[in-house]
């Protein structure tokens, strides 16, 4: 939504996001997809490669969108398996409304 407020100004967005279906549905001009574990939509810390690689996504769907609703997938894969990864950067005990979201689902 801040992207369509800017771009409102004159000024070019790109969004990075894990779910360009969704963004896509928002109408956001550009979007570059990758499948990365929330929070990490540039790669893990410290591997330049990867971020380099979705910075560089991001370059050329601003120089190759045309018109709103321009679509760039990152072919990236996340160097750890995904079920592994969310495991390990959950946290022991869930957050207070995590944890009311979960016991409302299990109450019928």
């Amino acid at each position: 939504m801040l992207a369509r407020v800017i771009e409102s100004l004159g000024i070019p967005t790109v969004t990075v996001t894990m779910v360009p279906d969704l963004a896509q549905k928002f109408r956001l001009s550009r979007i570059v997809g990758v499948e990365f574990p929330f929070g990490h939509s540039f790669g893990t810390p410290h591997n330049d490669a990867l971020m380099l690689k979705v910075a560089r996504g991001a370059v050329q769907a601003l120089a190759e969108a045309g018109e709103p609703g321009y679509r760039l997938d990152i072919d990236a894969e996340w160097p750890v398996p995904l079920e592994v990864a969310y495991k390990t950067w959950h946290p022991p005990k869930p957050s207070p409304i995590v944890e009311r979201m979960l016991k409302a689902r299990q109450q019928p």
